[in-house]
């Protein structure tokens, strides 16, 4: 499984790809908009242009999802394609971010804008990253009209479930792939029973319709979660720059460290000097 950051801070980045287990970039406007400003109260002079830029130039080689903040067919395509024109030569890396169902509620009228924005743009060979992927079925409409990636946001199917059974939880704590029983009853939305199981089923579809589209696991919050979004078959995981380092901690592993630095032989030492 491929590991993408989710950040838009640039020493995150940085650090990410100096530890080398970076795939890709997923960031957002609001994530921007927060880097940038942070940066600005500390007095250096920027532009979400110029800082965009400079993070283009170091994911190259690997994918940087781009989000559009248009509602409607006619609005994402155009600002797909600008984005793509104005960013892609940098570094030829971009991935434009388009929704998959850009109405706010069930009587709005442009559910489909975000599939029509997705086959618009994949015919005009812009790859397009799907996101807000809550249940499989929309997986299969994106992939189906063209999208690169699909983006199931599992950690947030884990807070609806919990947060709808008035269960309180922290952000980073576990929830089980099998699903939480609360008073007897397996929680479950539209018949996913957490956000594991979403990117689970994403997968397996894709599969089914023999799609080439890769499923990426978004909103990932613990080491574990990570882990078993591999071992379903997500083709990328994305997650945030704090559990990055969560994935090599193990207490077994510090024990065994200060046994082997306890035990080294002093002529092996001095062997290996420079």
């Amino acid at each position: 499984m491929k590991i993408f950051i989710d950040s838009a801070d640039l020493d995150e980045i940085k650090q990410a790809y100096v530890w080398g287990v970076c795939d890709g970039i997923t960031t957002n406007p609001s994530l921007l908009k927060k880097a940038v400003d942070v940066r600005k109260k500390k007095g250096q002079k920027l532009d979400i242009k110029s800082y965009l830029t400079e993070i283009l130039k170091i994911a190259k080689g690997t994918p940087v999802s781009l989000e559009v903040t248009e509602r409607t067919v006619k609005g994402m395509i155009e600002q797909g394609k600008k984005l793509y024109a104005l960013f892609n030569p940098i570094a030829h890396n971009v991935l434009i971010k388009i929704p998959v169902n850009p109405a706010l509620n069930a009587a709005d009228t442009n559910h489909f804008e975000g599939i029509a924005a997705i086959k618009a743009l994949s015919n005009a060979k812009i790859p397009v990253n799907c996101t807000l992927i809550f249940i499989p079925e929309q997986a299969l409409l994106a992939a189906k009209a063209g999208a690169k990636i699909v983006s199931p946001f599992a950690g947030r199917i884990d807070d609806y479930l919990r947060t709808t059974n008035a269960i309180k939880f922290d952000k980073s704590d576990y929830f089980p792939a099998h699903g939480w029983m609360e008073k007897g009853r397996l929680l479950s939305d539209h018949g996913v029973v957490s956000g594991v199981d979403l990117v689970r089923q994403c997968v397996q579809i894709l599969k089914n319709a023999n799609l080439k589209t890769e499923v990426l696991a978004a909103s990932l919050r613990n080491p574990r979660q990570v882990r078993e979004a591999a071992l379903v078959g997500a083709h990328i995981g994305t997650i945030p720059f704090t559990v990055i380092p969560d994935l090599l901690k193990h207490s077994k592993t510090y024990e065994g460290m200060a046994t082997f630095t306890n035990d080294v032989v002093k002529e092996y030492l001095e062997l290996t000097k420079g």
